[in-house]
């Protein structure tokens, strides 16, 4: 996907029809437009989101409040004053338009704005020049091209950029990631084989003995209990996302407020230690889960290696053992008929049979070679049991101390909970009780999701055990034979499908953690590791006492992480595509719109993302104020720069201070007076 422009009609501070701003591509492929705050940078940025999916950001605030103050203040009561958004880009040689257009009207009392419900109108141009409407509904042809749940890592606030890492796990990074991958297909497949088998099973339920029907009656409940407990969680995992959103909130509008900070920010602090004991005590569970299943057999060993030792130390002492003369050696003797005393060996007389007795007596070499070897490994196995029993007590004491450790930061937690309950401020007070409801709703979705998981495992076994009886289950009726054979096959391509998916999700999640930990060490000066698990989540971890321990990243950290997901992501997926074009779409072009996208690093991190940015996308355009600009930005990005525009806002202050920026020994206005009274914001190429 490469845009090629965007026009604004009536939106938010863009009054009237502006000017067509044409991105840049190809080499010099970063467009960057200036502008003060409030003058319309974020607007920008969501009229990409609005135009594409009907989406805004976070810190777009009064998105229900989309049409120019002005336009709709001039318009007549009764009558329409239209919006919208145009959208021009190219996909795999195809030329869109894209265009989202909404109506606003005043009402007679002229207080009250209705919006009518946009609609969303795209065209195609074909190989003859010609433009003509999809096939295809156009949120269809987005979400392939670039799924909805992705939007977030391509059209961003970079001051809120960090967010993606914290609340990740709401983003659907996994789901979208399977759509770009191609991978989608094979999931499709799965589901109309499932149905095949469905089929095949109702056939297999008017044909079989009592014994299958009643096994395939049982699966079929199953199932249905399966099928409900998925979209129940489904909505409970909505409902968590939810309340932890608004418990973030809540926690933001806290430290927003005087008085409350200092308490909020011990609070926070305390949380995130609270959160970082628990992972540090999980992790230390799964090491003695680990140390048990792969040493804990040598304690059942322990016993029998001491009678083995008892065994040969008996043998060395009674001269059981085999030793000294070896078997070879006699035989060779006897061979040549001559001893090592120059005596002739001839068999029948007394020397040939003195020699021969020896053959009694000589040892194995074999024998005694796996004698030795057994001796020392049953010496090593009681020694290995030692160990175990060191590094289990040794997991077991620091278990204990993690669980003091939580319960004194639940302690602390509670004590500043409750001055913040019982603060004089009564808004403070609303604000924390209300928190304490949203955590509770949310602890009890938790254990609610818990107790589903578990029901859904114990149903997900039963079925599997249900699956195996059928495909034992014999019969003599010839056609039920042929149905079963039939639903085996069906089942088996499943199975192989699903393995086939869980492959290739494997191999590209792991390419994908290179990547990110690649431009993540070319940007940060710290010796820290991204991490991603399967659910696509980040972590930050550092190895210098050499084991991995989690690390808590600053909000410089977190911005740098969430350029390193969205740059990763950005080239796997372009590689992928390319090597992978029979099962991938062609997803191998990526635009990035960012807004204010050097937040709140410092002088190293901003020039480090500033050379960095341009070289993760195809495509890049930058909103940044003047302040955001200068400096080691404007010299690490001008060898890419491709267009360049102005956002000059027109205030109605009759004091208005104005301001200009100067760009290639040129100045350019940022801020002017308004000579209509209204405020608005009109777009200028550089």
């Amino acid at each position: 996907m490469r845009l090629k422009s965007i026009k604004l009609c009536n939106f938010r501070q863009f009054y009237g029809i502006t000017p067509e701003i044409q991105l840049a591509g190809e080499k010099f492929n970063t467009t960057v437009i200036h502008g003060n705050n409030g003058a319309g940078k974020t607007t920008l940025l969501n009229a990409f989101t609005w135009v594409l999916y009907e989406q805004f950001t976070a810190a777009f605030s009064n998105w229900e409040s989309l049409v120019n103050k002005r336009a709709i203040q001039e318009a007549i009561p009764g009558k329409s004053v239209e919006y919208f958004v145009e959208l021009s880009f190219e996909h795999e040689h195809h030329s869109y338009q894209l265009k989202r257009r909404c109506y606003a009207t005043k009402n007679q009392d002229q207080e009250t704005i209705e919006n009518e419900e946009s609609k969303l109108f795209m065209l195609v141009a074909g190989d003859d020049g010609c433009w003509r409407p999809p096939l295809e509904q156009p949120d269809d042809i987005i979400g392939r091209i670039l799924p909805v749940s992705l939007h977030q890592y391509f059209f961003f606030d970079g001051e809120r950029i960090d967010h993606l890492i914290r609340y990740q796990k709401k983003t659907g990074l996994t789901e979208a990631t399977k759509e770009l991958l191609g991978i989608k297909i094979f999931e499709r497949a799965a589901e109309h084989l499932k149905n095949a088998r469905r089929s095949l099973e109702e056939e297999l339920r008017k044909v079989g003995d009592i014994q299958t029907k009643k096994i395939l009656k049982r699966k079929q409940k199953l199932e249905q209990e399966i099928e409900t407990l998925q979209e129940k969680q489904i909505k409970i995992n909505q409902g968590i996302e939810e309340k932890q959103v608004l418990k973030q909130e809540l926690g933001e509008q806290l430290l927003t407020l005087r008085g409350a900070e200092n308490l909020q920010k011990i609070k926070a602090n305390l949380t995130r230690d609270y959160e970082t004991t628990r992972e540090q005590l999980v992790r230390l569970h799964d090491k003695v889960k680990q140390t048990i299943s792969s040493q804990g057999y040598t304690v059942f060993m322990a016993s029998l290696a001491t009678q083995c030792s008892s065994l040969f130390e008996e043998f060395e002492a009674t001269q059981k053992l085999p030793t000294g003369i070896k078997k070879p050696f006699v035989e060779e003797l006897l061979n040549q008929q001559r001893c090592i005393c120059g005596t002739e060996l001839i068999p029948g007389t007394l020397p040939h049979d003195q020699v021969k007795n020896w053959m009694d007596k000589a040892g194995s070499a074999d024998v005694e070679e796996a004698l030795i070897r057994l001796h020392t490994q049953t010496q090593a196995l009681e020694k290995q049991a030692l160990q175990f029993w060191e590094t289990v007590d040794e997991s077991l004491e620091q278990i204990t101390e993690l669980r003091e450790k939580l319960a004194n930061l639940e302690a602390e937690l509670e004590k500043v909970k409750k001055q913040l309950r019982e603060y004089p401020d009564q808004e403070i007070k609303r604000l924390q009780k209300e928190l304490d409801v949203t955590e509770k709703e949310l602890e009890d979705l938790l254990l609610e999701k818990g107790r589903n998981d578990i029901e859904y495992q114990q149903k997900t076994e039963e079925l599997e055990r249900l699956n195996q009886q059928l495909n034992q289950e014999q019969s003599k009726e010839k056609k039920q034979q042929l149905v079963q054979r039939r639903r085996e096959a069906t089942e088996t391509a499943i199975n192989c499908i699903k393995e086939l998916k869980a492959e290739i999700e494997r191999r590209f999640r792991v390419t994908l953690e290179e990547k990110v930990q690649e431009i993540f060490a070319s940007i940060s000066f710290t010796p820290y590791l991204p991490k991603l698990d399967q659910n696509y989540e980040l972590s930050l971890v550092e190895k210098t006492t050499g084991n991995e321990q989690l690390v808590a990243p600053s909000t410089g950290e977190n911005q740098i992480l969430s350029l390193s997901l969205i740059g990763g992501i950005i080239d796997r997926v372009r590689n992928w595509s390319a090597n992978n074009a029979l099962i991938a779409p062609d997803s191998s072009t990526f635009p990035m719109v960012m807004d204010s996208p050097f937040g709140s690093l410092d002088e190293i991190y901003r020039r480090q993302v500033a050379k960095a940015i341009p070289k993760i996308a195809n495509q890049l355009v930058v909103l940044v104020t003047k302040t955001q600009w200068r400096g080691e930005v404007e010299g690490e990005m001008n060898p890419f720069l491709g267009k360049q525009y102005v956002l000059v806002y027109f205030s109605p202050k009759p004091d208005c201070e104005e301001d200009s920026i100067e760009i290639n020994g040129e100045f350019y206005p940022l801020v002017k007076p308004s000579e209509n009274g209204f405020e608005y914001t009109e777009i200028r190429e550089i």
